[in-house]
């Protein structure tokens, strides 16, 4: 067999195990996390589990903002502005947009810490991504434990939300 073809057959079987790689680890990824915070009634009165909690770290963080459902970090994006989410496509993939129903009512713990605004965007797909201070809120795909921060100063374009 010429040299050639072997260079050949090894690089191929390079890529078919950087391509099985690839697609293992990009399964195993934890789904989207969606907020499902739904009203509920109490004697003719709405009432909500809060949207927004808040967290303290013993890192240089300090006080940032969770989800009370599923306690993840929340991040913001640089590139948004205020009512305007700049993440789609795979970005909204690796940053997932934090979501709720049109139903949810919007609170925060009544901690006095969580002192900005609670808000909604609608996305391009029609969903109400959920805003801190008018600007869109994410969880980073890469966090998988409350208490995970591996988004925060990613690229220099993801921090943390502070309240």
């Amino acid at each position: 067999m010429k040299t050639s073809n072997i260079v050949w057959i090894v690089i191929l079987i390079i890529v078919v195990i950087g391509g099985l790689y690839w697609w293992a680890s990009s399964s195993m990824q934890p789904a989207p996390q969606t907020a499902t915070e739904t009203p509920t009634e109490t004697s003719s009165q709405s009432v909500s589990n809060p949207v927004l909690s808040y967290t303290t770290s013993t890192t240089s963080v300090g006080t940032y903002l969770v989800s009370s459902n599923s306690m993840m970090t929340l991040y913001q994006y640089s590139k948004d502005t205020s009512g305007v989410s700049n993440c789609t496509g795979t970005c909204a993939t690796t940053w997932i947009p934090y979501t709720v129903s049109t139903s949810t009512s919007l609170s925060a713990t009544s901690q006095n810490i969580v002192t900005g605004q609670i808000g909604t965007i609608t996305r391009t797909n029609g969903t109400m991504q959920v805003t801190y201070n008018g600007m869109p809120l994410y969880f980073y795909s890469k966090d998988v434990n409350p208490g995970d921060m591996k988004g925060n100063n990613f690229g220099g374009l993801w921090s943390v939300v502070k309240p």
